[in-house]
């Protein structure tokens, strides 16, 4: 079924943005894993990387001794996951033109408009720069326990209850961030690999994509916690499926919310 733009979006020389329903995120969810079966080393092969990677960090912190810094740090994934999953969405892309999946167009994708997609990377890289300091500002004036060693740290932190001016603080602080860092790149990195749009446009249309689906975004936003997560608490493993699956997924969500017509060239 088609959606019809809004018609609070149909500016001048903007792109229009679709109004969906509570049904769409677990249509894009379908879409993702048949995307993952199609392409399926491709797929899994970027999955495999997004665990290696987490293995080496998280073991790099343990062995320097830095081990408070992993759960901010892996909060702090979930705001950078959108410019990471590009290659999946020109798989995605590849796949829904009916074009063969190649590693090569998965690489060069960024390529098509590298200039904005480098700019949207600077603002993300930001912003999770801006989470970090502010996680670690919270604990540093919050948690007034000593701090618990590496095999206590999660039960002692996060499950005791001893802290929960911190819980509260670190939660609405991460809460504020994520909500801001979702609402500007849910649509608009795959805009920027799609279409010779600008940076500042690119994630308007993302702002209003999710203020005017609000609902549908935030049962979107929860998915993606919800599947990420899985990916982490599992060591790690469960990234090799999820994070392709969602990269697919997102997608779908750029092409539903974001209809072909309305969008010009740069300048």
């Amino acid at each position: 079924m088609d959606q019809a733009p809004t018609t609070a979006d149909r500016n001048q020389g903007q792109p229009k943005v679709n109004e969906i329903t509570l049904d769409h995120p677990w249509e894009w969810l379908g879409k993702g894993w048949k995307d993952l079966t199609a392409a399926p080393k491709l797929s899994l092969a970027y999955g495999s990387v997004f665990m290696l990677l987490s293995y080496l960090l998280t073991l790099g912190l343990v062995y320097e001794g830095l081990f408070f810094i992993i759960p901010p740090l892996a909060a702090g994934f979930f705001l950078v996951a959108p410019l990471l999953g590009i290659g999946l969405y020109q798989i995605s892309a590849s796949l829904e033109r009916g074009e063969k999946v190649q590693f090569v167009s998965v690489v060069e994708a960024w390529r098509r408009n590298e200039v904005h997609l480098s700019a949207l990377a600077v603002v993300v890289v930001l912003v999770a720069l801006a989470w970090m300091l502010v996680a670690l500002l919270v604990f540093a004036l919050f948690y007034d326990q000593p701090i618990p060693t590496w095999e206590n740290f999660i039960p002692e932190v996060f499950l005791s209850g001893n802290s929960p001016v911190f819980l509260f603080s670190g939660i609405l602080a991460g809460a504020l961030i994520a909500g801001f860092t979702f609402s500007i790149s849910v649509v608009s990195t795959p805009m920027l690999m799609d279409r010779q749009v600008d940076v500042l446009t690119a994630m308007q249309t993302s702002m209003r994509a999710v203020r005017v689906n609000w609902q549908a975004m935030i049962l979107w936003a929860s998915l993606i916690v919800m599947f990420v997560g899985v990916g982490i608490i599992t060591f790690y493993i469960g990234l090799i499926v999820c994070m392709p699956l969602i990269g697919h997924a997102t997608w779908h969500a750029y092409r539903d919310l974001v209809p072909d017509e309305g969008t010009g060239p740069i300048g």
